[in-house]
């Protein structure tokens, strides 16, 4: 593997920790400040909306070396995550945690482009699942991590790892990272230009309805093993551990198939069945084993989808790759944002009821993927 490929896999196992971290350290986040579980789950929202602001900066950037831009990027998620950690009250977290979410979606598209520029012939796809295989180990390793530091000392501990992490990705991107090509600069107006057609709309909101019904369920994921399944707290850690594991594998899986039997019929499958497992987590959520399984299986499929999906943007939006493919990441935290809204409002009649409102969700993401394999995926493949 490619040092460079892992140093911007370091970035996304940055980003990873900083978002995700969330879900495993609600209880501990809500107990410090005073307020509720569903309060609390604001602070998600609030990464997920600085994901929406900062993505945009990027057309400014445009003749910026892509290397110093990835730099700048990783500054932020220094910035963000000292933040958080120092917060003395729930607003100055609500603060840190928008910082956390600036750079990103612009991270995302920029080392998108490095990864492909960088990928050996035909292996375009597989170098973006390593670059997005941070996201995952963060999720196997990092997560649960930040889960057990919370129990032990404090979830204020989780970012300030997370924040002197972003020290070591700062050198290493410096280090391994190349000076490659840049985009063509078409001016200003022309980054918009492939919003025009439909082929990138279907797939920012099949990415933003199908991952927003996954975060419906996965919000809140900790008190729903914990009070439906039956888990006890001290197990949580090793139950972040096997949703981790699932991202990873659902992650490593999906960029070797979508090298090798498109990426649109990829997350046209993988989107269908996520469907099918949220409607299952509602209804067998109260058995134990079942239960992980299931998280198992959904956290796989929400990765499975990830690769597929930016790779597809970049290729739909010519002229304009680093802005789609930071656009998908904002379809992404904004249905993150929409989902942990929408999850928090179900939750008071149990939280298996956050599982079943991400149903719709899913199923509308389904369906514009498969619009979009029907009619644009010949168009776009790589000959």
């Amino acid at each position: 593997m490619k040092k460079s490929l892992i140093a911007l896999a370091f970035g996304t196992l940055a980003l990873g920790m900083a978002e995700f971290a969330m879900m495993g350290i609600l209880p501990y986040v809500a107990s410090d400040f005073g307020i509720s579980i569903s309060e609390a789950g604001h602070l998600i929202s609030a990464y997920a909306l600085g994901v929406c602001f900062g993505a945009p900066v990027l057309v400014l950037a445009r003749k910026k070396s892509l290397k110093h831009l990835l730099m700048a990027l990783v500054s932020l998620i220094i910035v963000g995550n000292l933040c958080a950690s120092m917060a003395p009250n729930y607003w100055v977290m609500m603060i840190g945690r928008f910082i956390s979410g600036l750079p990103h979606g612009a991270y995302f598209g920029v080392a998108s482009i490095v990864a492909s520029k960088l990928a050996d012939k035909g292996k375009s796809s597989e170098a973006v699942s390593i670059m997005i295989a941070g996201m995952t180990v963060a999720n196997l390793f990092g997560v649960p991590l930040g889960t057990s530091l919370s129990h032990l000392i404090s979830w204020r501990s989780t970012f300030l790892f997370v924040g002197l992490w972003g020290i070591i990705v700062f050198y290493y991107i410096w280090r391994w990272v190349p000076v490659v090509e840049g985009l063509q600069d078409i001016g200003f107006k022309g980054q918009f230009r492939f919003l025009r057609t439909p082929a990138p709309w279907l797939i920012l909101g099949a990415t933003a309805l199908g991952n927003g019904g996954v975060f419906c369920w996965y919000s809140y994921i900790s008190p729903l093993l914990t009070n439906v399944s039956g888990f006890s707290e001290s197990s949580m850690t090793a139950l972040m551990v096997l949703a981790g594991f699932g991202m990873v594998v659902g992650n490593l899986i999906s960029g070797r198939m979508s090298d090798r039997y498109t990426p649109g019929r990829v997350l046209m499958i993988a989107q269908g069945g996520i469907c099918l497992i949220l409607l299952a987590i509602f209804f067998l959520s109260s058995n134990p084993w079942l239960s992980v399984s299931l998280m198992f299986l959904c956290t796989a499929g929400l990765f499975a989808v990830s690769s597929p999906e930016q790779l597809l943007i970049i290729r739909v939006a010519p002229g304009g790759e680093m802005l789609g493919g930071a656009c998908i990441q904002i379809a992404f935290n904004f249905g993150n944002a929409v989902g942990a809204y929408a999850g928090g409002l179900a939750v008071t009649n149990g939280f298996q009821y956050a599982a079943l409102v991400g149903v719709p969700f899913a199923m509308v993401g389904f369906i514009l993927a498969v619009i979009f394999y029907r009619r644009y995926q010949v168009r776009y493949e790589v000959k």
